[in-house]
């Protein structure tokens, strides 16, 4: 060492001059930020050279160092350090059922709400009593259509009751129990009811064919059946009332057994095969609306104000009317006058009496027993003779006269 110092003394000794010598020019410099050089602290932002050259020897190891660290930080966290990775799946999987499973339930919720909202309103608007009841059970046949209602005979169900939704009938109560029944489906083959067609007025008999499709059997062939009518109930079955919605007319076929004759096969108006809830139709007395029953209470109050020797004038009145005497023929003596009614059976005996101008109660003479002066004579309307002072009747206008039988 000593002697590569002392060969190249010189040397060295310049290169640690000119080392010195960038080392304060360095110190002194300032780079500003548009790129010039200054000298002293003329700008506050310069940067000092000293530190640009310390910055771009030491800032690329410092990146490869940062890099190196963040690539090994993340190959440990997602390939090698995965002890609960798999906890933590199962745990997500079954939140993730559980959140499924409440968005179902929810989902089923609002959908049994909006339907029994719609239930609700038609069972409000509906003239008949009805009862709402859930369905939860079928036969569990193909060819038998009945299916089970959580009402019995406790909520006032009996046999034969018409069961329908708001969209259009059902079927019937079969079966009562104490707190369920049985109901036989429109689309069963030993179901029957009677229809109508809407337009085409033609009535038949409803029943389900061996596939469980509504048809209206032994129908006369008429060019005006046509699809898409509408068929009500015609009410002549006892059980389903008039003007129910049944479905729509799909197609129509002849019927092979009999000439002439065709079966309707109908679309049914009510969802058959996925029913929820119900009514059971427990009274076929009309029932009124709030409105209605203000209205007929409104009505009879005012019945009630009129004052009861009015109302006793207008029965008397109606009373009379029934018993006013019939015409009397003038050209005939009194023992032949035609019999009137039964409340006057003898006219000769008893004349028939002149009537007062209001038409229907006899006037203040007769009433009081005096004869009508001699030369007058009593007016009458509806009349056909008038009574002179000898008792003879008068004719005041020739009338044809009317026979009783």
């Amino acid at each position: 060492m000593e002697s590569f110092i002392s060969r190249y003394r010189n040397l060295v000794v310049l290169l640690a001059l000119l080392v010195v010598q960038l080392f304060g020019l360095a110190v002194q410099v300032r780079r500003t930020t548009g790129g010039s050089s200054t000298l002293g602290g003329a700008d506050p932002g310069a940067v000092r050279l000293i530190r640009l050259w310390a910055n771009a020897v030491i800032s690329p190891p410092e990146r490869l160092i940062h890099s190196s660290r963040m690539a090994t930080v993340y190959l440990w966290a997602n390939y090698i350090d995965l002890v609960h990775v798999r906890r933590q799946n199962q745990d997500l999987e079954k939140t993730v059922g559980r959140l499924r499973l409440e968005e179902a339930a929810l989902l089923e919720d609002a959908r049994q709400g909006e339907r029994l909202q719609a239930l609700l309103g038609f069972q409000q608007k509906y003239i008949y009593s009805t009862l709402a009841a859930q369905v939860y059970g079928s036969s569990g046949s193909d060819r038998s259509h009945v299916f089970y209602i959580d009402k019995g005979w406790h909520d006032g169900l009996r046999p034969d009751m018409a069961v329908i939704t708001e969209e259009g009938i059902v079927g019937k109560v079969r079966d009562v129990f104490p707190h369920t029944a049985q109901v036989l489906a429109v689309n069963d083959a030993t179901s029957g009811a009677g229809v109508i067609l809407e337009t085409t007025r033609i009535r038949g008999i409803l029943r389900g064919d061996a596939v469980g499709q509504l048809e209206v059997v032994g129908v006369t062939a008429d060019q005006r059946i046509q699809p898409g009518e509408h068929v009500l109930t015609a009410g002549g079955d006892l059980i389903f009332p008039r003007g129910l919605h049944v479905g729509v007319v799909k197609k129509v076929v002849r019927d092979p057994d009999r000439d002439g004759l065709v079966d309707i096969i109908l679309t049914p108006a009510a969802a058959l095969d996925r029913l929820d809830e119900v009514l059971v139709i427990t009274s076929t007395e009309p029932r009124f609306s709030p409105q209605q029953e203000q209205d007929l209470a409104a009505s009879a109050s005012e019945e009630s104000a009129v004052p009861s020797g009015i109302k006793d004038q207008m029965k008397a009145s109606e009373i009379m009317a029934e018993k006013l005497p019939g015409l009397i023929d003038p050209n005939l003596p009194p023992d032949k006058q035609p019999l009137n009614d039964s409340s006057n059976p003898n006219p000769a005996a008893q004349p028939p009496q002149p009537l007062h101008p209001d038409e229907f109660s006899p006037s203040a003479d007769d009433d009081s027993g005096a004869s009508p002066e001699a030369g007058s004579t009593p007016k009458t309307r509806n009349s056909s003779a008038a009574v002179n002072s000898g008792g003879t009747p008068t004719p005041a206008l020739k009338q044809t006269p009317q026979r009783n039988p």
